[in-house]
C-alpha cells in the first residue's frame, strides 16, 4: 500500500489512449500502436504498428483547434479498423467456411477482399446515418414539436442539448445490458485500469492493475459529453425561426469547431488535476460508470499486453 501511495503521488500524465475492441483493447502510444486479443483457443493474439508522425507531427496535428478534428477522424479510422479485425479474429477458419452459404460463398469467391471492404464501408455508412438521425435529428425534431420551446433560441438550443444528452445516456445504458456489450465494456474498464497502472509508475502486473481506477478523464465517453455541452453552447447562436432540417445543417457545419474546442477540453483534463479539469471531468467520469465494467484477470491480461509495446524506451517522449 506504501508504494501505491508514493507512486500515485508522483503521477504521470501519459499520453497513451487506448479502445475497447471484440475480446480485445487496442492502444495508441506517442511512437508505436498495438492491438491484444484474446483468440478463441484462449491465446493472446498482439498486433504492433509504428505510429506515423510520432515524434514529429505535421502542422496540423500541433495547431489548437485543427488538431482535435484531424485526431478525431484518424481515431474513428483506426478504431474502426483494428474493431473489425478483432470481430474477424473470433471467427475460427472451420466454422466460417460452415457458415458461408451458396450466396456468400460465391461473393466470396468472385469479389474475395473487395467484397468484405464493400461490406465495412456498407456497414459504417448504416452506422453514420444512423448515428445522425439518433442523436442529431431526432433531438431537434422532438423540441419543433413543443411550441413553447421553439420562440426563443437559447431556450430551444438547451432544450435539444438536453434531449440529446438524454437520448445518448439512454442508449449507453441500454446496449450495457446485452452480454456481448457488456464484455465490451469490461475490456474497457481494462483499458483504463491499466493505464492508470502505468501512470502511477507501477508494475503492469494483474494485482496491480486490479487496485487501479476504471475511470479516466481522457475516456472517448468523457469527450462525447463534452461534444454535446459545447454543442448546446454553439447551437444558442442558431435562430429560432429556423425550420429542423436548417438547424441540422448548421448543427453539422458547427460540428469541426465544436470537436476542435472539445478536444482542447478533454486534453486539458488529461494533462492537469486542478478544480476547474476536476469540475469538467465530473460528469463523463459519472458517465463511464455505464461504459465501463470491472475486468476479470484475463481481460486485465489483454490491456497488459496492448500496453506494454508502447511504452517508449524513453518516457520523455511520453510528455505532453
Amino acid at each position: 500500500m506504501a508504494e501505491e501511495t508514493k507512486a500515485q503521488k508522483a503521477l504521470h500524465k501519459s499520453k497513451i489512449g487506448g479502445q475497447a475492441l471484440i475480446e480485445g483493447v487496442m492502444m495508441k502510444g506517442p511512437l508505436k500502436g498495438a492491438m491484444a486479443c484474446r483468440l478463441p483457443d484462449g491465446t493472446i493474439d498482439v498486433e504492433i504498428w509504428e505510429e506515423k508522425n510520432g515524434k514529429n507531427p505535421p502542422w496540423y496535428r500541433r495547431v489548437p483547434l485543427v488538431r482535435g478534428c484531424v485526431n478525431f477522424v484518424l481515431s474513428m479510422k483506426d478504431g474502426y479498423r483494428c474493431l473489425m479485425k478483432s470481430a474477424e479474429k473470433q471467427v475460427e477458419d472451420d466454422d466460417e467456411e460452415e457458415e458461408l452459404n451458396r450466396f456468400e460463398q460465391w461473393l466470396t469467391d468472385h469479389l474475395g477482399e473487395k467484397f468484405m471492404k464493400a461490406l465495412m464501408v456498407v456497414s459504417a455508412l448504416i452506422s453514420t446515418v444512423f448515428a445522425f438521425l439518433l442523436f442529431l435529428y431526432l433531438p431537434k425534431w422532438v423540441v419543433g414539436l413543443i411550441d413553447p420551446l421553439t420562440g426563443n433560441h437559447i431556450v430551444r438550443s438547451i432544450a435539444e442539448g438536453i434531449v440529446k444528452i438524454a437520448v445518448f445516456v439512454g442508449y449507453m445504458a441500454v446496449t450495457s445490458c446485452m452480454k456481448d456489450i457488456r464484455r465490451t465494456y469490461e475490456y474497457h474498464g481494462a483499458e483504463h485500469k491499466t493505464i492508470a497502472c502505468y501512470e502511477a509508475h507501477l508494475p503492469l502486473t494483474v494485482e496491480h492493475v486490479k487496485k487501479m481506477t476504471r475511470f479516466h478523464p481522457r475516456c472517448g465517453t468523457s469527450f462525447i459529453f463534452i461534444v454535446l455541452i459545447v454543442g448546446i453552447f454553439a447551437a444558442c447562436f442558431i435562430p429560432a425561426r429556423f425550420v429542423v432540417w436548417q438547424r441540422v445543417l448548421c448543427s453539422l457545419g458547427m460540428l469541426p469547431l465544436v470537436v476542435g474546442i472539445s478536444y482542447e477540453f478533454i486534453r486539458l483534463a488529461g494533462r492537469y488535476t486542478n478544480p476547474f479539469t476536476r469540475i469538467l471531468s465530473a460528469p463523463g467520469l459519472q458517465l463511464q460508470r455505464i461504459t465501463t465494467r470491472e475486468p476479470d484477470d484475463k481481460q486485465i491480461e489483454v490491456a497488459i499486453a496492448a500496453i506494454t509495446p508502447c511504452i517508449p524506451q524513453d518516457l520523455a517522449d511520453d510528455q505532453w
